[in-house]
């Protein structure tokens, strides 16, 4: 019962997330069916084909039918904007094709001793134009895809940056890819300051159950100037539901003296289908800095990830303890509580 109502209380907050998404999208959704009558039709025809699809017993419950169409406004007011967006680099005499979109918003609460009052909210919005030949997407984005002080499964946020403001647009542009290799950069703005980055990702793999992946990335911030980040990550396939991983990262940057770096030490497990649990210790620090080499913060973490409900919509329990040296490393425990949902189109 209270695993229930924490579930629907959960998608109550995010639904007020998703609705103030959709009035802000709306102008340019406005704009697109005055431009685009034709596929304006294919959307609405989509989106009746999908209501009708529904098996007789969710039409009669309200709850799914109202996250159902909850479901299709956003997806549809997220593909409208695309389309109204790639018709700026499309020829008169060419045939409007259809646009790939995926949008993926979540909110958090994430109370810990001594402070109860972070809320954490993410979107990201990932848009691939047709008239690109799929080499070009548009990014938009609040996430910390463009954080250069994160891991891979990080999640928990250990530590609030300088700047907060981290809102991001980019134009990603994509030069290789193949299955166990990518070479991409991106043009954009995040959080007020125009940059320019190169990332380069290597895979390697051996015996079925080695992984190991090598990513140098170069970037540039108007203010911030250049800076670099290396992150290795070896993964150890335990079993066909069970893996080892582990990974490190160090950077460095004009905007600050000294060199960062956070080592990542995780078990990752496949419950079942819809259940997984990840169970990370994370350590980070500087050397070569002000103070010389120090520990900033150590995080332990247990996080229990699960689908419920809908097939787009996600539901996360992490409890953590952290060790900071802002707190004298005194043990400080926490929980967060997050709902996600995936939108996609096209």
């Amino acid at each position: 019962m209270q695993q229930k109502q924490f579930i629907n209380f959960s998608s109550t907050v995010l639904a007020m997330i998703f609705y103030f998404f959709l009035v802000c999208s709306v102008y340019a959704q406005s704009d697109a069916e005055e431009r685009t009558v034709e596929a304006n039709t294919v959307v609405k025809k989509s989106s009746n084909h999908s209501l009708k699809e529904l098996p007789d017993n969710i039409h009669t419950n309200e709850d799914y039918l109202w996250m159902q169409n909850l479901h299709e406004s956003i997806s549809n007011s997220v593909y409208q904007s695309a389309i109204w967006f790639d018709q700026f680099f499309l020829d008169e005499n060419t045939e409007q094709s259809a646009p790939r979109t995926n949008a993926r918003i979540r909110i958090g609460w994430e109370p810990k001793a001594r402070d109860w009052s972070e809320i954490d909210t993410r979107f990201r919005i990932k848009v691939k134009l047709p008239h690109f030949k799929d080499k070009i997407d548009l990014i938009l984005s609040d996430d910390d895809d463009l954080d250069q002080s994160n891991l891979p499964l990080d999640s928990a946020r250990v530590r609030q940056e300088s700047n907060e403001e981290s809102f991001a647009a980019a134009v990603r542009f994509t030069h290789r890819k193949e299955k166990n290799r990518l070479l991409e950069s991106r043009l954009g703005i995040s959080g007020g300051d125009i940059f320019v980055k190169a990332r380069h990702k290597r895979r390697y793999t051996w015996d079925n159950t080695h992984s190991f992946r090598l990513e140098p990335s170069l970037y540039y911030f108007l203010d911030d100037g250049l800076g670099a980040k290396l992150l290795l990550e070896y993964d150890y396939q335990l079993n066909k539901n069970s893996q080892l991983r582990i990974n490190y990262s160090v950077r460095g940057s004009e905007a600050f003296s000294g060199i960062r770096w956070k080592h990542g030490f995780y078990k990752l497990t496949q419950l079942e289908q819809n259940a997984a649990t990840i169970l990370g210790l994370k350590v980070e620090g500087e050397r070569n800095g002000e103070k010389g080499f120090v520990i900033d913060n150590y995080t332990l973490s247990y996080r229990y990830r699960f689908n419920a409900l809908k097939s787009w919509l996600y539901f996360e329990v992490e409890p953590f303890l952290e060790w900071s040296e802002e707190e004298n490393y005194k043990t400080t425990p926490g929980i967060a509580l997050r709902v996600e949902g995936y939108f996609y189109k096209g």
